[in-house]
């Protein structure tokens, strides 16, 4: 039981006034950024990423811990109360959601969405305590060739597989590859792709990447939508701000189940909670067509309870594979793995040994913002739908300061804010066309690992390519990746079915005509 007795010292360590304060502070920017539409925990982070560098690793970490999980109940506030999800993970739990704020529910319908990601975000957290150094230990077998084999994994599979568009996916991820290419060498010392441009030779920084990417592209996307209303309308809400017993048991196994859909996601490089709240919000809708009386449609909790505990799940479980894998599975991790980066830590199977202090706080620290973010959100949820009363200009200005002023502060150089600029409005366009960011963020983070793995596997191997495929882990791992595509293939071109409703109303259509 060596977990339980670092985990109580990770708790002495993060039980202090101080650190307290900004594990509430991180938990209240998260839900605060969650809650404006489009914005998300992954641009939060990536704000306050070039403003933290003053504060100790530790209180940086915590901070960061709150907002990852406080964005996400934000995006669920904002799709329940104003069917305008704050992020795509909050897609699922909107359908249900915001028909019960219509139908005046709307504060059961927050308190399912808090508890739901308090008991997600709990459950994978702890099974996180108890396995991440397992898998830490399971990851020290890893060589460049499973390095390189888990890279190209997460590369086809966040821009091939997830992607609505496999070939927008792709372009993306050439994109964040061709950033990643930018600057000196390491093995050879030779300048790539830097226009003999003196602020180039060490590279584009990620925390220019990631604002440029989320902040100002999803400002100029904003400003491209000027006049548009409609969406930001709120709803009012009235009644008690929690669940009834009979509620509760309703929503309860849809709680459990989300969770346990949701935990293995986070380990898998999918790109986010997208795919688990949608299996989680389908396994609730076919169970529901079981009743007598089918809820769905018409407020039923478990569309939001479930999708809820799932999206919490996944981002749980997936702070385990960035700790002991080093592999971010979504982008708000990727950027997690930058601020880990800037203090000199690298996520993975050594991280364990060499920073295990601060990685048993950080753990101690996402069990304590989930209550906090519990506290916080439970009876006060319906009032940050205030925030949406601020003047879109002002709001979205204030963004682009800030953001500024953060890339500046990192390296004093205006070529990052000339950098900024241009990703900027390439993510602007970017968002325009459809074509995902996800991609560029993760093909940035392991891109380098990815190139320096493959020189490594085949330096050792004489460039014998077979031993890129020489180990149970690669096979396996190519295995699942060809499975997917077949899968995604078959996906994408199966004809698709009418459904027995709309076949039913059409007939009946045409025996009106």
């Amino acid at each position: 039981m060596d977990q339980l007795t670092h985990l109580l010292g990770g708790f002495g360590d993060v039980l202090t006034p101080m650190n307290l304060v900004w594990i509430t502070l991180g938990a209240f920017l998260g839900t605060a950024v969650g809650v404006m539409p489009g914005l998300g925990s992954a641009m939060a982070v990536a704000l306050l990423l070039p403003m933290t560098f003053t504060l100790d690793p530790l209180a940086a970490l915590i901070l960061f811990s709150g907002v990852y999980f406080g964005g996400l109940f934000g995006d669920s506030t904002a799709g329940i109360l104003m069917n305008t999800p704050g992020n795509s993970t909050a897609i699922a739990t909107t359908f249900e959601g915001h028909t019960m704020a219509r139908n005046g529910r709307a504060p059961q319908a927050l308190a399912t969405s808090a508890i739901g990601a308090f008991l997600g975000g709990i459950l994978a957290t702890v099974l996180v305590v108890f396995f991440a150094p397992t898998m830490a230990d399971m990851a020290t077998k890893f060589g460049p060739g499973e390095y390189f084999a888990l890279a190209l994994f997460a590369f086809v599979a966040i821009s091939a597989i997830v992607s609505e568009s496999p070939l927008k996916g792709l372009a993306a991820l050439a994109i964040g590859l061709g950033l990643a290419l930018v600057g000196t060498d390491q093995s050879t010392g030779t300048a790539r792709f830097t226009f003999e441009v003196p602020a180039l030779f060490d590279g584009i920084s990620i925390v220019v990447i990631t604002v440029a990417v989320l902040a100002v592209g999803e400002v100029l996307h904003a400003a491209g939508r000027v006049g548009h209303r409609g969406a930001n309308e709120l709803v009012p809400s009235a009644g008690r701000p929690w669940l009834s017993r009979r509620e509760f048991r309703a929503a309860l196994p849809a709680w459990l189940r989300g969770a346990s859909i949701g935990v293995p996601f986070g380990i898998i490089p999918a790109g986010g909670a997208e795919v688990p709240t949608f299996l989680a919000y389908s396994t609730e809708r076919q169970l529901d067509k079981r009743r007598e009386k089918p809820l769905f449609g018409t407020g039923a909790i478990q569309g939001v309870a479930a999708p809820e505990a799932a999206g919490n799940a996944t981002a749980g479980s997936a702070m385990g594979a960035l700790l002991s894998l080093g592999l971010p599975t979504s982008a708000t991790a990727a950027v997690l793995l930058a601020a880990f980066q800037q203090y000199g830590m690298q996520p993975g199977p050594l991280l364990f040994e060499r920073n295990g202090d601060i990685v048993w706080a950080l753990l101690a620290g996402l069990l304590l913002a989930t209550v906090v973010l519990l506290i916080i959100n439970l009876p006060f949820a319906p009032l940050w739908a205030k925030l949406l009363l601020l003047p879109q200009s002002y709001l979205y200005a204030g963004i682009t300061v800030f953001a500024s002023l953060g890339v500046y502060a990192t390296g004093a150089s205006r070529t990052d804010l000339a950098i900024m600029c241009v990703l900027g409005a390439l993510a602007f366009v970017m968002r325009r066309t459809g074509v995902p960011l996800a991609p560029i963020l993760i093909a940035v983070i392991l891109g380098p690992l990815a190139e320096y793995s493959l020189r490594d596997a085949m330096a050792n191997s004489g460039n014998n390519p077979l031993t890129l495929v020489s180990s149970p882990i690669t096979i396996a791992l190519y295995s699942l990746l060809l499975l997917g595509m077949v899968w995604t293939i078959w996906r994408r071109l199966r004809p698709a079915r009418p459904s027995r409703p709309a076949i039913e109303e059409e007939v009946e259509e045409r025996g009106r005509v």
